[in-house]
């Protein structure tokens, strides 16, 4: 490739990256659909395999994923948002058995001393609890005019959610097709190693992603029910913050078992329920290491766990929220390539000098 030929890729590759970083703030309506296509496309391929046609695949792919978000919105999210109330309103008790129990039994085990009298930023945080936490409904009205005051926000807003469902549901009809274009554009002369890992990279992909989903949602229920079953207080929220967490490793359970055994402790002030909760977590994690992890994700992103940290937190520092959700799967794709110029170096002359 000649010098004029490079410098003018390279200008291209700029002028693309500055033009996605300029309508960065639409994309996010077409970053949601087009994953939600990629993971509901085999979906439709197996329906399709039913002798379907694919219009009617996706149309039945698409009622299935609105009626999960009907069913979310009627039953979790008014849970949850029951149980965070539940929890502001349990705050000022806890407050207080901490203030009247927990600091003397510290105190005098630890051989702290502490002047109670000197230190009322207790009573004053407890007092501000018990005064405002009821008005903390209020506010929300006040956010809600707020937002609908700005037209313009209010516009972008339900702009944004309706073009999920529509522009994913034009990906789903058109995927096959879309791929076929992409292929066209592949150079000939690379096209055939190009496939080759674009193939692994898939089977990678759409392996993991898949399989974590549902073993996110597996240690949700999972440590869910079982806190349901000793009652404890606010499970489904422990239960799905848990879930959600586990996407880093270890993380997930140790803030859920933390969460948990403060919760019982406050609840009932009694050792078994702790053991009972620490049993919870015991078998949730047995279950998932013996056959949520290996059946459903197996092996196939090959990252250390403190790798997997490390791409978490580096995805979360550069890009936020999102960079935490992308973070794994972009990761998944760069060990595909690593791969590949790992087993290129071995084989190469550069390598085999070096080990004689």
């Amino acid at each position: 490739m000649s010098d004029t030929r490079k410098w003018m890729v390279l200008f291209a590759v700029a002028a693309l990256g500055f033009f996605i970083y300029k309508i960065s703030a639409i994309l996010t309506p077409f970053l949601v659909a087009t994953i939600l296509a990629y993971l509901t496309n085999s979906w439709v391929v197996f329906l399709q395999r039913l002798h379907l046609g694919r219009t009617l695949s996706v149309v039945i792919v698409f009622l299935a994923l609105f009626g999960l978000f009907i069913l979310s919105l009627i039953f979790l999210i008014p849970a949850l948002e029951q149980q965070v109330i539940n929890l502001l309103q349990a705050l000022p008790n806890i407050i207080a058995r901490v203030k009247e129990d927990i600091l003397p039994w510290a105190a005098s085990h630890f051989n702290l001393n502490m002047d109670w009298e000197e230190n009322p930023w207790q009573d004053t945080l407890q007092s501000t609890l018990q005064t405002h936490w009821k008005q903390a409904g209020q506010y929300i009205p006040t956010l809600f005019k707020t937002f609908a005051g700005s037209s313009l926000v209010v516009i972008g807003f339900f702009t944004s959610l309706l073009l999920i469902p529509v522009v994913l549901f034009y990906l789903l009809r058109d995927w096959d097709r879309l791929l076929q274009a992409i292929h066209l554009l592949i150079p000939r002369r690379i096209e055939p190693i190009t496939i080759r890992l674009l193939k692994e990279c898939d089977a990678v992909l759409s392996g993991f992603l898949r399989g974590q989903l549902l073993v996110m949602m597996g240690l949700g229920i999972l440590y869910s029910v079982g806190l349901s079953l000793f009652h404890i207080n606010w499970a489904l929220l422990i239960g799905v913050i848990a879930g959600i967490l586990s996407i880093v490793p270890y993380l997930g359970f140790i803030v859920g078992l933390t969460s948990a055994l403060i919760a019982a402790f406050f609840q009932f002030h009694d050792w078994p329920h702790l053991l009972y909760v620490v049993l919870v977590f015991v078998i949730a994690q047995s279950i998932e290491g013996a056959l949520l992890t290996p059946y459903l994700v197996g092996d196939r992103i090959q990252l250390h766990p403190v790798a997997v940290i490390f791409a978490v937190l580096a995805g979360g520092t550069l890009f936020g929220f999102f960079g935490i959700l992308l973070a794994l799967p972009v990761a998944a794709v760069i060990m595909v390539f690593v791969r590949y110029l790992r087993d290129r170096y071995i084989k190469s002359n550069l390598y085999a000098k070096n080990s004689s």
